[in-house]
């Protein structure tokens, strides 16, 4: 992932996965000036991403990274759960298919397609925002 941040123009590029990282694999800077942080799941194809995935990447890529734009790649895909949990706060999602493209030059990086920083409004657990 470092290695296509930086071959698409982003500038210092980090890669800081490990114990530790807060949800961070990776930490870049787009030629605009935008920060971008990047989670990555390495997941065999039947393994898709779900929300608790996305629900630990949302509670720190904005509050402790301070991403403009938050991106969480996997090898697989994402459940309706994580992609919706997703869409409301603001996180790019790229699965298996989209990686391939982009890695190709097919497709634009994802900071170029994605809708940068978090929404307006916090990011809750979905199950709980429907119990009264």
């Amino acid at each position: 992932m470092a290695a296509l941040c930086a071959r698409d123009g982003c500038t210092s590029v980090e890669v800081v996965g490990g114990a530790g990282d807060l949800g961070a694999d990776v930490l870049a800077t787009t030629a605009a000036g935008l920060r971008v942080v990047l989670q990555c799941k390495h997941y065999a194809e039947d393994n898709r991403v779900g929300s608790q995935d996305l629900q630990r990447f949302g509670g720190t890529c904005f509050a402790v990274h301070e991403a403009d734009i938050a991106v969480l790649v996997t090898t697989s895909t994402f459940t309706a759960p994580a992609a919706d949990y997703a869409a409301t706060c603001g996180i790019v999602c790229v699965d298996g298919d989209a990686l391939a493209a982009w890695t190709e030059q097919e497709e634009p990086p994802p900071w170029e397609t994605g809708r940068p920083g978090p929404a307006s409004e916090p990011c809750e657990d979905p199950a709980r925002a429907a119990s009264p």
